[in-house]
């Protein structure tokens, strides 16, 4: 597809996401595609990704790949990843925008039935999202979710393969017990997110309370402690978040099985919107593509904002953890996490970078 690059609508650590302008497009713009770039050098991760859009193409639920082409800008040659432009925004955005920062139940119900249609498809093609949280949920002109953002998104693990348990990646406040204490990431880490991203709609605020990142790493992964349920959420949104928070993986229901639960099972997936951004050409202030959010770097002055790194565990410090715990994951979960905290294991990458940090407000 032919197209030029529109105004710039984010920027992140991997580039930039702009509009993407059919050159054979009217003058009255109504965009319908953003872009996202990187330089070509470092683009093994935008890559994988647009190979995993390609392989769920067809999911309404699912945020659609256009296209990929490179370019050369500025002397610098980008590979770009041509996305669905979703007009509504994210959910992060439409919570932080409520009255009272809290979607009522009848909308939670309506995008929670969408989500688990999106991730019941991710699910049976044999991939994990690995980051669903509400800013990797975007919403259509109907007001259809778009799950989006599959950077970290990868095949589900064999059970046979140790090295693919051996990562500490994704958003920690949506991570799994599992993913915290035994680096296991499967399709049961997606529906313990699903849970946290069902309580902070209702409730407005995240699941866990927290000072520090080792803080929160311990109350996730050591002991019974569960997230706190939203007291205004109906006795079938509580149970419905019992089956999501079962700290067994094996326990937990599946997309597929909570889809006939009583609290999604009538429901409609979409919620009307009205909004005219979708009929305009111009941006908002507020983030208007499918990557515009996981990147960013906030402003951490304001005393409201909750701040945590995307990241994932550079394979030496998980090596250095392995070597420590004798080649084995066999100590207590405990002593793995404080390991890894404690300072004895620094991963390469700095967590305290700001580039690897998002805020959530």
């Amino acid at each position: 597809m032919d197209w030029v690059r529109g105004e710039t609508v984010g920027h992140g650590s991997f580039g930039k996401v702009s509009f993407a302008i059919p050159r054979n497009q009217s003058t009255l713009f109504s965009p319908s595609m953003v872009v996202k770039s990187s330089s070509a050098s470092c683009s093994a991760t935008l890559m994988n990704e647009k190979i995993i859009l390609d392989e769920l193409k067809g999911c309404p639920q699912i945020i659609n790949c256009v296209g990929d082409s490179y370019s050369y800008e500025n002397g610098e040659k980008l590979y770009n990843v041509l996305l669905e432009y979703a007009c509504g925004g994210a959910l992060s955005d439409k919570l932080k925008n409520s009255g009272d920062h809290r979607l009522p139940e009848f909308e939670v119900r309506k995008y929670t039935k969408g989500l688990l249609r999106g991730i019941h498809y991710i699910h049976k093609n044999g991939y994990v999202h690995c980051d669903i949280k509400l800013p990797n949920i975007l919403l259509s002109e109907n007001g259809q979710v778009k799950i989006a953002d599959f950077g970290l998104a990868k095949r589900a693990e064999s059970k046979k393969d140790d090295k693919l348990r051996c990562e500490l990646r994704g958003t920690p406040l949506y991570m799994s017990p599992e993913m915290v204490t035994a680096g296991e990431q499967d399709s049961p880490a997606d529906i313990w997110a699903l849970g946290c991203v069902i309580a902070e709609m209702a409730a407005g605020v995240p699941v866990w309370g927290y000072s520090d990142l080792t803080q929160l790493l311990m109350k996730i992964g050591v002991g019974d402690e569960l997230p706190e349920f939203p007291t205004k959420l109906s006795e079938e949104g509580k149970d419905f978040l019992e089956k999501c928070f079962a700290k067994d993986s094996k326990k937990r229901w599946t997309a597929e099985m909570l889809l006939n639960h009583p609290f999604v099972a009538d429901q409609d997936d979409t919620v009307l919107l009205n909004d005219e951004r979708c009929n305009s050409g111009s941006p908002s202030t507020s983030p208007r593509c499918p990557f515009d959010f996981p990147d960013w770097v906030s402003d951490d002055s304001s005393e409201s904002s909750v701040t945590y790194p995307i990241t994932s565990l550079p394979s030496p410090a998980i090596q250095e953890l392995r070597n420590l715990n004798g080649g084995s994951w066999s100590t207590t979960p405990a002593e793995r996490l404080r390991a890894l905290l404690s300072g004895e294991i620094r991963p390469d990458s700095d967590w305290s970078a700001a580039d690897g940090w998002v805020s959530v407000r």
